[in-house]
């Protein structure tokens, strides 16, 4: 009699090294540059928002979580500008100080892209669904910190230290209820999609609705003959 195959299991780190991914993915392909983390986690009692510029959103759904990422000023710096100068602007039109607005806003829609890209490989590969909140920006010139209240019954707590092409340092702290997805049987998970196929098959032209057949003499004689006319 053969033994049963080993139960494939999911767990915190795993959510984290998933996640770790979609930022490096995300912020690379933003920025241009190689962005890359740390090989060893840190295992933490608490999540907080730390200077100089702190970002978090909270998800829920098939399991609850928070996310933060602290950007030193240096490092949000060099991937506020690396975004821009690759989508085309000219240097003289950044703004040169981290506390400014237009900053935020890009750190904060970088943000929902890599949540959004961790949020379609949960879908994808845990068949499960999350949803998340619009991210917050804290820009924090002062030496404070922020604890943020994900109402999680038993949570866990990691940090793993994030580089940027130039070496600035960055953390990312997550925080989740402790959970496990356990393999009940095999699948194949989904496909990413391929942004370019999609944008492309949306501006295909649809096809033309098929005309109705016309209504041939005899088949009108035969109604009328029906309706006794």
């Amino acid at each position: 009699m053969s033994l049963p195959n080993q139960s494939v299991v999911f767990g915190t780190e795993d959510l984290l090294m998933s996640l770790c991914n979609s930022v490096t993915r995300v912020l690379s392909v933003a920025t241009q540059s190689q962005v890359h983390y740390s090989g060893m986690v840190q295992r933490i009692s608490k999540t907080c928002l730390k200077p100089d510029i702190g970002c978090f959103v909270l998800f829920d759904g098939g399991f609850s979580g928070l996310v933060i990422i602290n950007f030193s000023a240096s490092a949000a710096m060099e991937l506020y500008q690396s975004y821009l100068l690759s989508m085309g602007m000219s240097k003289e039109d950044l703004v040169s100080s981290y506390t400014s607005d237009e900053v935020s806003n890009v750190m904060g829609e970088l943000m929902n892209q890599v949540v959004g890209d961790f949020t379609g490989k949960i879908r994808r590969e845990l068949q499960t669904h999350i949803t998340q909140n619009q991210p917050k920006m804290l820009v924090l010139n002062k030496q404070v910190m922020l604890s943020v209240d994900a109402n999680l019954d038993n949570p866990e707590a990691r940090r793993v230290t994030f580089y940027t092409g130039n070496n600035n340092i960055f953390y990312l702290e997550l925080a989740i209820d402790r959970t496990e997805f356990i393999k009940l049987y095999d699948f194949e998970p989904q496909e990413t999609p391929d942004p370019d196929a999609l944008m492309a098959q949306a501006h295909q032209p649809a096809p033309a609705a098929a005309a109705p057949a016309a209504a041939t003499d005899s088949d009108t004689d035969d109604l009328l003959k029906s309706l006794g006319m």
